[in-house]
Order: C-alpha cells, then structure tokens, then sequence
C-alpha cells in the first residue's frame, strides 16, 4: 500500500475519532501539545542557561521564551483546552487585522468598489471575533468540524 493510501485512512480513523470522543480528542491534543511545550520550554531554558557567559541579551530572551513555553505547556496539559485557544487566538488575530484593514479602506476613499470592498473586509472581521468567541467556548464543536476535516481529507489521499 502506498504512503497516500495509509495517509488516507489514517486520516479517516483520526476523524472518526474526534468526531465520535470529541472531549478525549480535545484533551490529548491538549496534552500532546502541553508535553512539547513542556520539553520545549526545558530545553530552551538549559540553552538559555549555558548562552549566558556569551551573549547575555540572548540568553535572556532564550531564557524568557522557555519559561513562557513551560508556563504555556503546564497551562494546556493541566488548565487548558489546547485546540480552543488556539483556534480563537488565530481567529482573534484575523478578525482584528481584517478590521483594520477595513476601516483603513474606508478612511481612505479610493473609489465605490473599494469602499464596498473595505466593508465587506470590515464584517468579516467582526464575524471572525464572533467565531473566536465560540470557538473558545465550545471545544466539542471545533472537534467535530476538525474530524470532519480530517475525513475529508483522508478521502481526498484515497481518491488520488
């Protein structure tokens, strides 16, 4: 069996299962990606430790990233649902750009279309803040959107 096919029905395995146990998916990517930022943060803070007789400022910025990266990592093994603060932290991040930009567009007046255009940019960003806000609150909902995903894409590897 080629690499693509076992990829797809992976795939769709992983898929089942965040659709079907959307709460226990949720939680063991939470601790999967808990644990890397852990050993992430442990390893960037010995790195920061032995830079310090070379390059101080660097080490201090190696130093910080790690105790945030271990700070983080305890937070999603223990504290934190992983995949809804992601998920709403990236949808936060767009929605704000896309508002800037769209009330950018309309300060600046270039013509009918890109003002039509700069609103349109503007409610889509608004709808993104909306989305970040329940992504954040309801976990089992983006579990069943990312197995649906994940099927889809499973079938996509076994149709090529």
């Amino acid at each position: 069996m080629d690499l693509d096919k076992s990829a797809g029905i992976f795939f769709i395995i992983l898929g089942l299962i965040f659709i079907l146990f959307p709460m226990f998916s949720t939680g063991l990517v939470s601790v999967i990606v808990g644990l890397s930022l852990v050993f992430f943060g442990i390893s960037a803070i010995y790195m920061g430790y032995t830079l310090r007789k070379e390059n101080m400022v660097a080490a201090i910025i190696i130093l910080l990233i790690g105790l945030i990266s271990l700070i983080l990592g305890l937070l999603f093994i223990f504290y934190i649902d992983a995949i809804s603060f992601l998920v709403a932290f990236e949808f936060y991040i767009v929605g704000f750009i896309m508002i800037i930009f769209g009330i950018a567009g309309l300060v600046s007046h270039a013509s009918k279309i890109s003002t039509f255009t700069s609103i349109l940019v503007l409610l889509m960003g608004i709808v993104a803040i909306a989305l970040a806000v329940f992504a954040s609150n309801n976990p089992i909902f983006l579990a069943t959107v990312i197995g649906i995903v994940l099927i889809i894409e499973g079938i996509s590897y076994l149709i090529n």
